[in-house]
């Protein structure tokens, strides 16, 4: 069994983990804070396109809604390869943990993994901000 270099990337957030499940899981409210996605998310049937830039348009299908903080969602990319992203939103207290799983991918050397990791660790910072804010956007 193979296994690649995985790194734990979380915030706590002093809301309600159930209404930063709410925000955070609405691919509409993504662009809000998930800047990999800032241009917006199209639906497209079971899936959503986002625009990639200069790699083109990815696809992303999202774990359905649930009573249990998951978040995780494929990503398609042009090229045809998936990338299968982990994020979870927890009770912590009164609050939330947000952890998202980065696992480093085939051919990643070590500083593409660690902007990477810079990436995720500013988005999580933003949805911070956004759900500590008392007037986040529904």
């Amino acid at each position: 069994m193979t296994t690649v270099p995985a790194r734990i990337i979380h915030r706590t957030i002093a809301r309600d983990w159930r209404t930063v499940y709410a925000f955070a899981a609405r691919p509409e409210a993504m662009p809000l804070w998930a800047s990999g996605l800032a241009a917006g998310l199209t639906r497209d049937g079971e899936e959503w396109v986002a625009d990639g830039g200069p790699i083109g348009d990815v696809r992303v299908r999202f774990a359905p809604p649930n009573d249990f903080g998951v978040i995780d969602h494929k990503v398609t990319l042009p090229n045809g390869i998936v990338v299968d992203n982990a994020l979870r939103v927890v009770p912590n207290g009164d609050g939330a943990e947000v952890m998202f799983t980065l696992l480093r991918q085939p051919g990643m050397d070590d500083a593409a993994f660690e902007a990477d990791a810079a990436h995720i660790a500013r988005d999580l910072d933003a949805l911070k901000r956004l759900m500590e804010d008392k007037e986040t956007p529904r």
